[in-house]
């Protein structure tokens, strides 16, 4: 019998922490299967965020080590710099990406670093159970906002695609989402053009991913795809924002 689909070898054989509806695990097995396809599985090194995917070493089927919070590109720096032919990739959510590790992500991309972020952009704070993030959405409830969020008193959402592109060392950086068949597919190929910016050496690179959370967001997993659609690609729109391949 043919076989049509099967778990990518670049994931472990267990089962996940996750809650149902969230993004993560479509992420995680994209990532696997990019590595696997490339023939990068046994070169990879990838580094988990304080977070949701706290416990992401558990699913890798290659190497992974935990960092503090915020701090998953200086680890990633330090590793890629002792073993410039690994393949480093920094996994980070939106509350320690964008809020607690801000400034380690800036400065990694002023830097161009040669390392790749995956982030999980799901618009709050998931595992400490669902305060206000700097991405929620203008209006947004969180349990630290219970109205809504206001922008005169908490300020706007920060776009950080929009934000590293304008730095030089960055080198490949794209917003995608993964709320339909074919927005995964994109992501696929997003996740791959970003390694494959890293391993060509030309710098930093980052794909944002546009994820579900329907735990703290209070609503089921198919409405949560639709806010997703309707709510989030609206303020952070799809798309490659830096591409310094094509610009050159």
């Amino acid at each position: 019998m043919a076989v049509l689909f099967r778990r990518t070898r670049g994931l472990e054989e267990v089962q996940t922490h996750y809650c149902p509806g969230c993004s993560h695990g479509i992420v995680h097995r994209l990532l696997a299967e990019v590595l696997e396809e490339m023939g990068e599985i046994d070169n990879a090194i990838a580094i988990s965020p304080v977070g949701c995917a706290v416990f992401a070493y558990k699913y890798f089927a290659f190497d992974g080590i935990q960092a503090a919070h915020g701090r998953a590109p200086a680890t990633a720096t330090g590793i890629k710099r002792v073993h410039p032919d690994k393949l480093l990739i920094s996994y980070q959510g939106d509350g320690d990406l964008a809020s607690i590790g801000a400034a380690e992500i800036v400065h990694a991309a002023a830097r161009g670093e040669k390392i790749t972020t995956i982030f999980i952009n799901n618009g709050i704070y998931g595992m400490t159970g669902g305060q206000m993030a700097p991405t929620t959405l203008p209006g947004m409830r969180a349990t630290t906002a219970p109205l809504g969020r206001d922008v005169n008193i908490q300020g706007y959402p920060i776009r950080v695609s929009e934000m590293l592109s304008t730095l030089d060392g960055s080198a490949y950086i794209e917003r995608v989402a993964v709320n339909s068949p074919a927005n995964i597919i994109k992501a696929k190929k997003a996740i791959r053009k970003a390694l494959e910016t890293q391993k060509a050496g030309i710098g930093f690179s980052m794909v944002e991913v546009l994820s579900s959370c329907p735990t703290n967001w209070g609503k089921n997993p198919v409405d949560s795809l639709n806010f997703v659609k309707e709510k989030m690609i609206p303020y952070y729109p799809l798309g490659v924002f830096k591409d310094k391949q094509k610009e050159e």
